[in-house]
């Protein structure tokens, strides 16, 4: 149980550490009476802090959400949703100004941090596949007390106008977000991605050998045996829990580690080689079908911003 435990442990940090996350703050501040507030229809996912008093997230489908103070929700896609002080979604209500946060709150008001934010590398779809369509962040659980100092630190940026809200508010966002889905990829039954198939013990040795040597010929049959399972039940068994087949899923991971090679200043060839391509082409390829631009571009890109 311990080393299946450190296993679990090493792969859910190498993945959460393949999260490439950008958030932007898009106002700060308080709705009063009738409000009614919502980030959808952006094509991104987007965050809801409640600094202050209470509300009400509506999503389709889905009971009403009571947010209380220092509670968040993160969308992980763009669901359709809104905020609002009732929790009864047909009241008709409408967005207000919002004004700035301070001075003595009146009542059905709410102090929100409301924003988006982007995912990118290679591996972060898969990883974000792995959680459900929206995470919330409860005050009152324990298992993230810590998170506490991050809003107390959010609230100490917040007073000026709610729609130029302080930049530091966003990478304030940024750690309450990492901290939650560390949390959840600890505590949560996750439905698919790679944090499922980390939490499966008959897949946590291949993974990890998968990690460490991207660059082998890892054909399904070695895959199956490594993982103690026939090809037909490893394929079946790893597409349901990880919502990818084999192939897609080692073609990915090479993809994220030939990034992470070329971003610590190897050339295109040794990044091709560490995960397993002599072909030139054949690595080129694969990585603009992944990544979205040919490797040297993205190395030049590299090399300019530094």
């Amino acid at each position: 149980m311990a080393m299946q435990a450190a296993t679990s442990d090493k792969l859910a940090q190498w993945l959460l550490n393949s999260i490439e996350l950008d958030a932007a703050a898009l106002h700060v501040g308080r709705y009063c009476g009738p409000w009614r507030a919502s980030t959808a229809g952006k094509a991104l996912a987007s965050f809801h802090l409640v600094l202050e008093g209470d509300c009400y997230l509506h999503i389709d489908g889905q009971p009403p959400l009571h947010l209380q103070a220092r509670d968040g929700v993160f969308l992980m896609s763009d669901v359709p949703h809104f905020l609002s002080p009732s929790a009864d979604p047909a009241i008709p209500l409408k967005r207000p100004a919002m004004r700035p946060l301070g001075g003595a709150a009146e009542p059905d008001s709410a102090g929100l941090a409301c924003g988006f934010f982007r995912f990118s590398g290679a591996l972060s779809p898969l990883v974000v596949a792995s959680f459900p369509a929206y995470l919330v962040c409860r005050s009152g659980d324990a298992a993230l007390g810590h998170t506490a100092a991050l809003f107390d630190m959010i609230l100490a940026e917040t007073g000026g106008d709610p729609d130029k809200p302080s930049p530091l508010i966003a990478r304030l966002v940024e750690l309450l977000f990492f901290y939650l889905i560390r949390h959840a990829s600890q505590r949560e039954a996750l439905s698919a991605g790679l944090l499922a198939l980390a939490q499966r013990g008959e897949f946590m040795a291949l993974l990890d050998q998968m990690l460490q040597s991207p660059g082998e010929e890892w054909s399904i049959a070695r895959m199956a045996a490594a993982a103690h399972m026939s090809r037909a039940a490893f394929c079946k068994h790893f597409t349901g829990a990880g919502g990818v087949t084999p192939a897609q899923f080692l073609l990915h991971l090479r993809m994220r580690l030939a990034t992470q090679r070329l971003n610590a200043g190897d050339s295109v060839e040794q990044a091709a080689s560490h995960v397993g391509y002599q072909s030139h082409a054949a690595f080129t390829r694969a990585f603009k079908r992944i990544v979205g631009e040919q490797p040297g571009a993205y190395r030049r890109q590299l090399r300019a911003a530094g």
